[in-house]
């Protein structure tokens, strides 16, 4: 009786534990790809477009404040540095972290948000429709390659040179600063010259008159010696 019951007892066993090994291969498996979620998330964002936030968060333009912020808290908390075993999560971070700030801040959004829509002014216009055209018109529906990757890499091409103008505009002020402090730094120069040969004139003064005098009464004794063998 005791070793039917045994018998029987272990036959129970055995699939109790092979579905905790199933299960602990499951979660096993499921951290894995976690893992490996992350970190392709990780590249996605290095591999983003630095000077459009969107790409960074990957969101799309009309999002509002509370989508950008929602998208940020899930994205930062998925691949925290340490959460995340990537090299780069720390740099991937700081780009999230950075693309979330400049979509809060009101004119830095508004000015963005004035290339893109510019960008796709012109994207409508190659695709001779109008500008008014809505991003979910069935026009815009079959494109290859689709709107949105038209979109972007158009916003792109902006972006960038809105960086070199940006760019320019600094390095053109820097020379200017730098043509303005030489300026300063010869007028500085020329006083000092000025104050240092007034300075040498005022001490030499008191020779310059002795030797006047000198002078003076060498000529005096001449004249008057002249004077006496005529």
């Amino acid at each position: 009786m005791s070793t039917v019951a045994e018998a029987s007892s272990s036959k129970a066993s055995a699939p109790l534990g092979k579905v905790k090994d199933d299960q602990d291969i499951e979660k096993l498996l499921s951290r894995e790809a976690s893992a490996f979620q992350r970190e392709l998330e990780v590249e996605r964002i290095l591999k983003a477009f630095k000077l459009n936030p969107y790409d960074i968060l990957d969101i799309d333009e009309s999002s509002t404040q509370e989508d950008v912020k929602r998208k940020y808290r899930q994205i930062s908390l998925f691949i925290h540095p340490d959460k995340t075993p990537h090299e780069r999560a720390p740099e991937a971070f700081d780009l999230l972290k950075k693309a979330e700030s400049e979509l809060s801040e009101t004119t830095k959004r508004e000015e963005l948000d004035a290339v893109i829509n510019q960008a796709r002014i012109m994207v409508l216009k190659a695709l001779s429709l109008p500008s008014s055209t809505q991003a979910d018109s069935p026009q815009l529906k079959d494109l290859e390659p689709s709107f949105k990757v038209r979109l972007r890499a158009q916003s792109k091409e902006l972006l960038i040179d809105e960086e070199l103008r940006r760019r320019k505009a600094i390095k053109m002020n820097l020379a200017n600063e730098g043509l303005e402090a030489r300026k300063k730094d010869e007028e500085v120069a020329s006083r000092k010259r000025k104050a240092e040969d007034e300075k040498q004139w005022e001490e030499g003064r008191e020779q310059r008159v002795d030797s006047w005098r000198s002078f003076a009464s060498t000529k005096k004794k001449k004249k008057a010696k002249t004077v006496i063998l005529g």
